[in-house]
């Protein structure tokens, strides 16, 4: 029988965090407490570029964007926001979108999956993602299980299960 496989990737599907962010765009041009602070949420590039007049009013941008990113079911893991910057009377905030898993990231994942993982289950690391093959389907189910119990510091999904 041929062995059963699964890829750990880290990708974040781009419309849904466009989505957020027009949602969050919305919601501080309509809100009564970010009325008259310039408060704004706007793509920069490939960054997430968060402006307000004080610091507080930025960091609660960044909070009702992470809200938005929740409901749309993108985990905050893959979100890296700095801190308020002050820009002559602005503050800002860069944020960015990490996706694929870091080839250091990839050895440590294989390394629970070698260690507390079920016998007979191969890892093995292909560019930004990690794939997990074993001859029986059972096993590769523990390992899913065993991954989703553990935290890591960036945002993992399972997929092309055969």
């Amino acid at each position: 029988m041929a062995d059963s496989s699964f890829d750990i990737v880290s990708k974040v599907e781009r419309q849904e965090v466009d989505n957020a962010l027009n949602q969050a765009a919305k919601e501080i041009s309509q809100r009564y407490d970010f009325k008259g602070v310039g408060a704004s949420i706007s793509w920069s590039g490939e960054k997430i570029l968060m402006e307000a007049n004080s610091e507080d009013r930025v960091k609660a941008v960044l909070d009702v964007f992470q809200s938005k990113l929740i409901k749309r079911g993108i985990s905050l893991k893959a979100l890296e926001a700095g801190e308020p910057q002050l820009s002559g009377k602005e503050y800002k905030i860069f944020a960015s979108i990490q996706e694929g898993i870091s080839q250091e990231n990839a050895k440590k994942v294989a390394k629970i999956i070698r260690d507390e993982g079920p016998k007979g289950v191969k890892a093995q690391v292909q560019g930004e993602e990690l794939r997990v093959s074993s001859k029986s389907r059972d096993d590769l189910q523990a390992v899913i299980a065993l991954l989703k119990g553990k935290d890591f510091d960036f945002a993992m999904q399972f997929v092309n299960y055969r």
